[in-house]
C-alpha cells in the first residue's frame, strides 16, 4: 500500500500556454517520484472544482494523462484521485483500469468513488441521479470491476448494470489495489470494508475525526468478516508549503493573478489548505500522522507546480509520518 502520495489537482499556472500545460505536469510527476512519493494522482474530473478555480479552467482527462505519465515515471503507482464512478460504464473502467496496468508495468491502482459534481454531470450528459442512485450504482460498478480486475467473469443483473461472463483479457500484470474515497459513515465505509483495499478520507485542511471513521469501519470489518489492519486509511491533505513566508506569499499571488483571485480570496485559500514553512505544515501533517492514518496524500494547488516545492513537501509530509512510526 502506498505510504506517500502526491495529487495534481491543478491545470492551471501563471505564465504557463496551453502547449506548455503537460510538460509541466511531467516535472511534478518526475519530481515527485524523485522527492521519495510512491504514487502520483491526478483528479476525475472535466470542470476544474470549486475552490480551486473555474470551471472553464483547463481540466486533463484522467486516464489519458496517467497512461501519459507511466512513460515519463519508473517507480511511483498511478491512480486517479478518485475515479467518478458515474463517468463510464463498469466493465470499460476494468478494461481501462487494467491497461494502465500494463502500460506502467504494473503500476496501477483503482481509486473510486460515487461522483458528486453535479455541474459537470449536467453539462456535459452524465446521469446525476439521486445521492442513493449514486451509491446503488456504486455498489453494482465495484461487483463486476473487481471480479474483472481478480480474473473472474462476473456476471451481475442489477437495476443500473449488467454484464454476462464478463472477461477481462490481458489480465492486469498486478494485484490492482482498489481504493474508495469518501468519509460517508453509513455507505462509504461500508463498500470499503467489503470490496477495497485502502479508505481515502477528503481531509483537505485535516478537520477529519479519524478515529471515528476508524472505529465505524472496524465495525463494518467485523461483519464481513475482514480484519481491519488489512485495509489501508490514507488522508488527502491540501497544503501550500514553501521555505519562507515571503516566498508562500509570492507563490499565493502568482497563482492569483492567474486565476483572477483578489486578495479575499487568498484570505480563503489560507484558511482552507493547510498552509505555511515546513514547520508550520509539518505541524499539523504530525497531528494528522498521528490520528491513526497509515499513509497522506497530499496535494499543493497553488504552488505544486513550482521547482522545489514538491520536494519540500515530501520532506514534511515523511518526517511527520516517521514520527507517527507509519
Amino acid at each position: 500500500m502506498s505510504r506517500l502520495s502526491y495529487q495534481i489537482p491543478n491545470f492551471t499556472y501563471p505564465d504557463t500556454a496551453p502547449a506548455d500545460l503537460f510538460p509541466t505536469v511531467v516535472a511534478q510527476a518526475r519530481e515527485a517520484e524523485a522527492a521519495g512519493f510512491d504514487r502520483v494522482m491526478v483528479m476525475d474530473h472535466f470542470y476544474q472544482l470549486p475552490g480551486i478555480g473555474e470551471p472553464d479552467e483547463p481540466m486533463l482527462e484522467c486516464y489519458t494523462t496517467l497512461s501519459a505519465l507511466a512513460q515519463h515515471t519508473e517507480r511511483v503507482r498511478l491512480s486517479a484521485l478518485v475515479t467518478g464512478n458515474s463517468y463510464r460504464n463498469p466493465a470499460l473502467l476494468a478494461k481501462t483500469v487494467t491497461a494502465l496496468d500494463h502500460v506502467s508495468g504494473g503500476r496501477a491502482t483503482l481509486g473510486i468513488g460515487a461522483g458528486w459534481f453535479e455541474l459537470e454531470h449536467d453539462a456535459l450528459g452524465f446521469e446525476f441521479g439521486t445521492f442513493t442512485d449514486r451509491f446503488e450504482k456504486l455498489e453494482e460498478a465495484l461487483q463486476i470491476i473487481v471480479g474483472m480486475l481478480r480474473g473472474e467473469r462476473p456476471t451481475v443483473s442489477g437495476d443500473h448494470y449488467s454484464v454476462t461472463d464478463a472477461l477481462n483479457s490481458p489480465a492486469p500484470l498486478s494485484s490492482i489495489p482498489v481504493m474508495i474515497g469518501g468519509n460517508g459513515e453509513r455507505k462509504t465505509l461500508r463498500l470499503v470494508a467489503r470490496y477495497a483495499d485502502e479508505s481515502n478520507l477528503m481531509g483537505m485542511g485535516g478537520d477529519v475525526d479519524v478515529a471515528r471513521k476508524l472505529a465505524v469501519l472496524a465495525q463494518y470489518c467485523e461483519h464481513e468478516g475482514r480484519d481491519p489492519s488489512e485495509i489501508a486509511v490514507t488522508m488527502l491533505v491540501g497544503c501550500v508549503v514553501a521555505p519562507s513566508a515571503k516566498e508562500l506569499d509570492s507563490d499565493l499571488r502568482a497563482m492569483a493573478a492567474a486565476k483572477g483571485w483578489g486578495d479575499g480570496v487568498i484570505d480563503m485559500v489560507k484558511q482552507i489548505l493547510i498552509c505555511g514553512d515546513a514547520d508550520t505544515v509539518g505541524e499539523r501533517l504530525g497531528e494528522l500522522a498521528a490520528s491513526g492514518v497509515t499513509g497522506l496524500v497530499c496535494n499543493l494547488p497553488v504552488n505544486g507546480h513550482v521547482p522545489g516545492r514538491i520536494s519540500l513537501m515530501a520532506e514534511v509530509a515523511d518526517r511527520a509520518l516517521t514520527a507517527a512510526g507509519r
